[in-house]
């Protein structure tokens, strides 16, 4: 059995700039410390940092005193002033390309635009990009939602750094078809895009696909689902131990990929993982 990895696989810049601030915080003297919500979606690597002493929580209120991490996936500007007024140190490490979709949201708000979000309603980066719009928005999940939006003008459009291109495109072709004016900024992140082309091109390929990532990491379902649409069969794991021999029955080749939320150390434990399986 041949294991093939694609060419772009585990963690983006952004989450290795939050990985390295929380790091850094984690070695600081300005205790307790706590991030908002976790500070990526790798229930593994989570798990690290609250033994470290970095503590996920939901809500400002549940820190008195010591540093609060803004993740990845930003947050509500209050948030923040709250944190400031409750004397609380601040480490912001929202992800550039977030904060780039926050700062489009923003704008096309201040300049009159009716915004429409293209993501998930409940995803937290979503939830941020609204709040940074004054919640003066519409999210758009899929292209069939576009289409029950009523013809606004004009119409403001940002997207979810995580989805796919097809789906962005999808979307924008209905709202465009309804508006005679339309600004439309491309916020998914360039990582991203290349990430989910490289699995899909390594599925194409491959008898069967094993994608590595926290079961609530949404970069990673659509890495899954991408793989899936291929017709290739698909696997989500979170952990080496999940691997089914039965699974790999008359496979030739397993492809491997991995989330923006992935670390190196879990995608080689899988990658030994099928060469145990290879060498029975």
């Amino acid at each position: 059995m041949e294991i093939k990895v694609a060419g772009q696989a585990g963690y983006c810049y952004g989450v290795e700039r939050a990985l390295r601030l929380t790091d850094a915080a984690a070695e600081s003297t300005r205790k307790p410390i706590f991030t908002l919500g976790p500070i990526i979606h790798n229930p593994q690597v989570v798990e690290s940092f609250v033994a470290r002493g970095v503590n996920p929580i939901e809500q400002i209120d549940e820190a008195s005193s010591g540093t609060i991490i803004v993740r990845t996936h930003g947050v509500d500007p209050l948030v923040i002033e709250q944190a400031g007024e409750k004397g609380l140190a601040v480490v912001d490490a929202t992800c550039p390309f977030v904060a780039k979709a926050q700062q489009r949201a923003a704008e096309l708000v201040r300049d009159g635009y009716n915004l429409v979000i293209i993501g998930e309603k409940e995803h937290p980066e979503v939830a941020g990009i609204l709040a940074h719009a004054r919640g003066e928005a519409t999210v758009v999940e899929k292209a069939g939602d576009a289409a029950r939006i009523k013809g606004r003008k004009p119409l403001g459009v940002v997207v979810q750094t995580t989805q796919s291109m097809e789906n962005f495109q999808q979307i924008v072709a209905v709202l465009a078809a309804k508006v005679s004016e339309i600004k439309v900024f491309n916020t998914i992140c360039s990582a991203t895009t290349r990430r989910q082309d490289a699995a899909k091109k390594l599925a194409e390929e491959a008898d069967l696909m094993i994608v590595v990532g926290g079961k609530n990491s949404a970069n990673t379902s659509r890495l899954a689902q991408i793989c899936r649409a291929t017709g290739t069969a698909t696997h989500h794991i979170e952990t080496a131990k999940e691997l089914e021999p039965a699974w790999f029955a008359d496979v030739n080749v397993v492809g491997l990929t991995a989330g923006a939320s992935t670390p190196q150390w879990l995608l080689k434990e899988v990658i030994a993982g099928l060469e145990e399986m290879r060498d029975v």
